[in-house]
């Protein structure tokens, strides 16, 4: 399993369209624990263009702060799950309580 989380200046981007970097973690979901860790800078920001690069990249899932609802849409179209109103942590702690279960999320900090 991948899961991709948009980043500026090393945590998560309150809206991923505006994101200077993915890590994409690359995890195990039955032993909870990660992988490996990379990074990889994101094509300019356009609708459909991010959801079918992260499908290519081999997300299975995008942890982000704020996305509308359009891009939630599309998402799902490439067979990528999508968990939003993450806080601005960094990726690592994100994913690992995301296997524990244990992720508060709060609002969707996107509007459109």
């Amino acid at each position: 399993m991948k899961i991709a989380i948009p980043l500026t200046q090393g945590k998560l981007s309150m809206h991923f369209g505006h994101c200077e970097e993915f890590a994409l973690v690359e995890v195990d979901p039955d032993k909870k624990e990660i992988i490996g860790t990379s990074t990889a800078t994101p094509p300019p920001h356009e609708p459909g263009v991010l959801p079918r690069w992260l499908s290519e990249m081999g997300a299975n899932i995008i942890i982000a702060g704020g996305m509308g609802f359009r891009a939630q849409q599309l998402f799902t179209q490439n067979n990528i799950s999508v968990l939003v109103g993450a806080p601005a942590e960094n990726p690592e702690k994100l994913v690992l309580d995301y296997l524990n279960g244990s992720l508060v999320t709060g609002e969707n900090c996107c509007d459109h």
